[in-house]
């Protein structure tokens, strides 16, 4: 990866954080899909880690107004950021329609989709610490394939849920239920395509 110099590391910094946020809301969800007590609350807790996350997005954006040497080309830095902010922002909105639909239980599948958002998470993080680092473009690279395999599992596991959707229906109230289940499962599997387009972005930074 090409880098100007001086180069300024607040920019690093900040992705490091806003990347370890997104791990945090990440492995949140799976753990409230995994463990369904006090969801309300949890949930709530994912929304302040979204402002969290809102607020690292600013610093990095006023920082591109101040800075003159950029670590990279700042079209890059500003996709960067708002990939980070749209994966934590689809796992909220997927975590609040929980709370919305008055979600009793979850299904297995639903925790399959929490496990591979949550891997995705961990590969983001893991990514984003070696950034500001010379030479680890191919150990970057590594988790890149990582969080585009993890969406691969995540669209199969969407094709799964959706084939056994309406199998038990016998009533209005179970047709609901299954709509909800529908749009759910649409919205976990979205959050692995928003995880895929973060790689996307970090893939093309270091490959310039």
């Amino acid at each position: 990866m090409v880098r100007l110099l001086p180069r300024d590391t607040r920019f690093f910094q900040y992705f490091q954080e806003g990347a370890e946020n997104a791990r945090e809301v990440a492995q949140g969800l799976s753990d409230i899909l995994d463990d369904f007590t006090d969801v309300p609350d949890r949930v709530r807790r994912l929304e302040d880690l979204e402002h969290r996350g809102d607020e690292i997005t600013h610093r990095v954006l006023t920082a591109l107004d101040t800075t003159f040497l950029t670590p990279f080309d700042r079209e890059d830095i500003r996709e960067l950021a708002a990939a980070l902010d749209d994966f934590i922002d689809y796992i909220t909105a997927a975590a609040g329609r929980l709370v919305l639909y008055k979600i009793d239980r979850p299904t297995e599948r639903a925790r399959l989709f929490g496990r591979i958002i949550a891997e995705q998470g961990t590969a983001i993080a893991a990514a984003m610490n070696l950034l500001a680092q010379d030479n680890h473009r191919r150990e970057i690279m590594t988790y890149i394939v990582e969080i585009n395999r993890l969406e691969d599992e995540a669209d199969d596991a969407l094709s799964d849920a959706l084939a056994e959707l309406y199998a038990d229906v016998h009533d209005i109230p179970s047709v609901i239920k299954e709509i909800r289940w529908e749009e759910l499962y649409h919205r976990l599997e979205d959050v692995a395509d928003r995880g895929e387009d973060l790689a996307n972005t970090l893939e093309g930074i270091i490959s310039k």
